[in-house]
């Protein structure tokens, strides 16, 4: 988990904030049993390491924090509602640290977004407690934007299968922003693979590095189903060529994969099965443009048993 979380904060790498792997770390916390405990113990360990060293990794880590929230479950909740927990975030702006006002209004803000959001729950009391503290003491927080927070949702886990439809099928406007938006996430990963591949010697990886890309690795398999599904119904040839040129980025980049994973043992590596369009499942119901469009931003969910 906290080779995940360095991934996903890393400021030298990320230009802005990598969703994908937000959303990769929520269905880690959602689908293994020490999940949540890990996440906050990373989160926790990141914030404390870079408070007035790296003021981005810090932002990166609270939208990490704050994504969990939104898309995690009760035993995630009540970690991050404890007393305990929110009282060390109280102290990252308390005056031991000379915090950035944007960092200071943003932990401010969350606070007080958990404290409103979950103010009816008897089992994550702590934060109510802590937030109701700090107005009595006369903390003032940042007025709430309600045409721009979203909402505490913890949506239930489930994948369909994917079917074939009919036809290629015309994107929306509005859609293909979207469209274009998630495949830049793409690019940002095969990115980040393609330049650990180049720069680690085999055999000379630390045990984070060799963590790092076996997850990249897994993480951009399922990203290749996904565009192969996209190629099949989306009908803009402008689209449809940049989703071709990316599915031969991957098979490009798995076998330089493997030829990594060959050269650091010394053994025959096992042999690469391609990813092609004829491995893509067919089901039993149809799925529209749209609804396979909204999945784009689970890109890089890898499914942890």
């Amino acid at each position: 988990m906290k080779f995940k979380i360095k991934l996903a904060t890393n400021a030298t790498i990320l230009a802005t904030e990598n969703w994908g792997l937000n959303m990769e770390i929520c269905d880690f916390v959602n689908n293994t049993e020490d999940g949540a405990k890990d996440a906050v113990r990373a989160i926790r360990r990141r914030l404390h390491a870079n408070m007035c060293k790296n003021n981005a990794i810090v932002m990166y880590t609270l939208t990490v924090l704050e994504t969990c929230v939104k898309n995690c479950g009760h035993n995630f909740h009540v970690l991050v509602c404890s007393k305990d927990f929110v009282q060390d975030l109280v102290k990252l702006i308390g005056s031991k640290f000379d915090t950035p006002q944007i960092i200071h209004e943003r932990i401010l803000s969350l606070i007080q977004a958990w404290a409103d959001a979950f103010r009816d729950h008897p089992d994550l009391q702590g934060v109510v407690q802590v937030y109701e503290e700090l107005v009595t003491k006369g903390v003032t927080f940042p007025a709430t934007n309600l045409d721009t927070m979203a909402p505490i949702i913890t949506p239930k886990q489930g994948y369909e299968v994917v079917t074939q439809v009919d036809g290629p099928l015309t994107a929306t406007p509005e859609q293909l922003v979207k469209l274009r938006s998630d495949l830049d996430v793409v690019n940002s990963n095969l990115k980040i693979f393609r330049e650990m591949l180049t720069e680690i010697v085999p055999g000379r990886e630390t045990t984070e590095e060799l963590h790092l890309l076996n997850d990249l690795h897994a993480t951009c398999k399922q990203m290749q189903l996904r565009v192969l599904d996209l190629i099949r119904i989306v009908g803009n040839e402008e689209v449809t060529y940049e989703l071709l040129v990316m599915n031969d980025d991957f098979n490009s980049i798995f076998e330089k994969y493997e030829r990594f994973m060959t050269n650091r043992t010394g053994d025959k590596a096992a042999p690469t099965i391609p990813v092609t369009g004829d491995l893509i499942d067919v089901g039993q119901t149809e799925i529209t443009l749209e609804e396979q469009l909204s999945r784009m931003s689970l890109f890089l969910i890898i499914m942890t048993a």
